[in-house]
């Protein structure tokens, strides 16, 4: 038997907000390690609202910014895909649910895996059932690291 699959790539392509990389990476690899019973092949890439815009016109047809893209590529036994993650929503929705951006981030994490394993959110009470294991999964991470040092100290310039 061969040892599982497990790649995972970060791409960070946004200045909106300064992130300890090291530590989300710690966090995706956790919860993939949870959640995830099969190999996996996953990128994430972190962008700002102009990239997410013209991403999500490009693939979606769809006009403005959005929290996240699920690009799945997905098999049997392998969980592949990638997710475009924006961080410059996860700011701005943070303040709208009085959460921290941190927390709002990994969220879209959390849902961009959920639709890789088959999860959809188009209709009621699908996406019910997405939303609690999605908010579940966010508490979870949260009892298990601190999601607000994901936030680093921008550099002085000097």
């Amino acid at each position: 038997m061969s040892a599982p699959q497990q790649l995972f790539t970060l791409r960070n392509r946004q200045r909106t907000r300064p992130l300890d990389l090291r530590l989300l990476r710690q966090i995706l690899r956790h919860h993939l390690a949870e959640v995830c019973a099969n190999d996996f092949d996953l990128t994430i890439h972190l962008v700002n609202a102009v990239e997410m815009a013209r991403l999500n016109f490009e693939l979606l047809n769809h006009s403005g910014s959005t929290d996240v893209i699920t690009l799945d590529y997905s098999e049997p036994n392998l969980l592949a895909g990638e997710l475009f993650i924006c961080v410059d929503e996860a700011v701005l929705q943070a303040r709208q649910f009085n959460v921290t951006w941190p927390e709002e981030l990994i969220r879209y994490f959390v849902h961009g895996i959920l639709h890789l394993q088959g999860h959809d959110d188009l209709k009621p009470a699908p996406r019910r059932r997405m939303k609690i294991e999605e908010g579940r999964r966010v508490r979870k991470l949260a009892c298990d690291f601190h999601l607000s040092k994901l936030a680093r100290k921008p550099k002085l310039k000097t």
